[in-house]
C-alpha cells in the first residue's frame, strides 16, 4: 500500500466544496482543513504508485478548485493507530 499525504492550496470560497468532493473520492481516506500555508491536508491510501498517479493527475484535477498541491510519499509508519481504530468498526 503507498501512503501520500498530499497539501492543497484551494480557490478563495470554495475550501468546503472541494474537501466534500475530495473525502468522497476513491484513494482518499481523510481530508483535514488546516490553519497555515495550506487550506486542506489529504491523506490518500492506494495499492501502488500508478494508482497515486491517477488519483492525483486525474481524479483530483477534474474536481477542480485546486489551486496547488505537493505530494508527500510516506516511506514508513511508526504508528498504526489510525489503521487499527478503522479495522476495529468494520471498515
Amino acid at each position: 500500500m503507498v501512503t501520500a499525504i498530499i497539501l492543497m492550496k484551494i480557490e478563495r470560497g470554495k475550501t468546503n466544496l472541494v474537501a466534500e468532493r475530495l473525502e468522497a473520492t476513491p484513494g482518499v481516506s481523510e481530508v483535514f482543513s488546516v490553519s497555515g500555508n495550506y487550506d486542506l491536508v489529504v491523506i490518500a491510501r492506494v495499492g501502488n504508485n500508478d494508482e497515486l498517479a491517477i488519483l492525483v493527475t486525474e481524479r483530483m484535477h477534474a474536481i477542480g478548485g485546486i489551486e496547488k498541491t505537493e505530494t508527500m510519499l510516506a516511506f514508513k509508519a511508526y504508528s498504526r493507530h489510525d489503521l487499527e481504530a478503522m479495522f476495529a468498526v468494520g471498515m
